[in-house]
């Protein structure tokens, strides 16, 4: 061996031989052998796991339920229920604010102008009655040749206006616009007596001039004492009477002529 050689050897000298190349390269056929049996037994498919997450893999081995069907617990359970059944609902007409007792109280008040009113029913804003008082003297007005239902929807709108204004100024609590509404509607069915008897005989004449005075008369005392029972007015009645019987007598004169 020459020098160069022998400096060649010393310089790279490892533990490495040829045939530690030749086993390794053996054992590495034995394993591809091996992963390739493997592969031949499973169909040849590779392994769900391979490109998969960790947190993935743990998600779907801590699921037991199935698809599209989520597990509940007794906690969500809980939540989900109602806590309310439905027996403990209002009825369906008092979420409305419709209530027949109070209908019937108000209406035999206005039909018995001296009993005494009850303040607390009187000031609610219920404008059940007088749509159906409205409608009923549209409806006679129209039985007796007279289509005046814009008339009445008209003159009850101004009316209700010009005396919600009247009472707040004479009222120390004040009045709603609601309250003004209910009381002048309900105290309309005596014109609607009135109406209905114009399709029987014809008002124009001293009977029928008579009946719509009193009429008149009728339903500015009923709204009065209404209104004074209701906002604590004692002994301005006959101040509140008169712009009614104003407002009522229009309607009178739309029945007689």
């Amino acid at each position: 061996m020459s020098n160069f050689e022998q400096f060649h050897f010393d310089f790279y000298q490892s533990n490495y031989t040829i045939d530690d190349q030749e086993e390794g390269y053996n054992s590495y056929g034995s394993n591809e052998n091996l992963c390739g049996s493997r592969k031949s037994q499973t169909g040849e498919q590779p392994p769900a796991s391979g490109f998969a997450p960790s947190e993935m893999l743990l998600s779907s081995q801590s699921y037991t339920g199935q698809i599209l069907q989520p597990m509940y617990s007794p906690d969500t359970l809980s939540h989900l229920s109602y806590t309310d059944g439905f027996d403990e609902e209002p009825p369906l007409l008092e979420e409305l604010g419709i209530n027949f007792e109070h209908i019937w109280q108000k209406t035999l008040t206005v039909l018995n102008p001296m009993k005494p009113a009850d303040g607390s029913i009187m000031n609610e804003t219920d404008l059940t009655g007088p749509m159906v008082f409205c409608l009923a003297l549209g409806a006679t007005l129209l039985l007796a040749g007279k289509v005046h239902f814009g008339y009445v929807y008209g003159l009850s709108a101004i009316g209700c206006l010009a005396m919600h204004a009247l009472l707040n100024l004479m009222s120390v609590p004040g009045v709603s616009h609601g309250c003004v509404a209910s009381v002048l509607g309900y105290c309309l069915l005596p014109m609607v007596i009135l109406s209905s008897s114009a399709v029987v005989f014809s008002l124009q004449g001293i009977l029928g001039t008579l009946l719509a005075l009193l009429i008149i008369g009728w339903c500015s005392l009923s709204a009065s004492k209404i209104f004074t029972s209701a906002l604590a007015m004692e002994g301005q009645q006959l101040l509140i009477a008169y712009p009614c019987a104003l407002l009522y007598g229009l309607f009178a004169l739309l029945t007689v002529f």
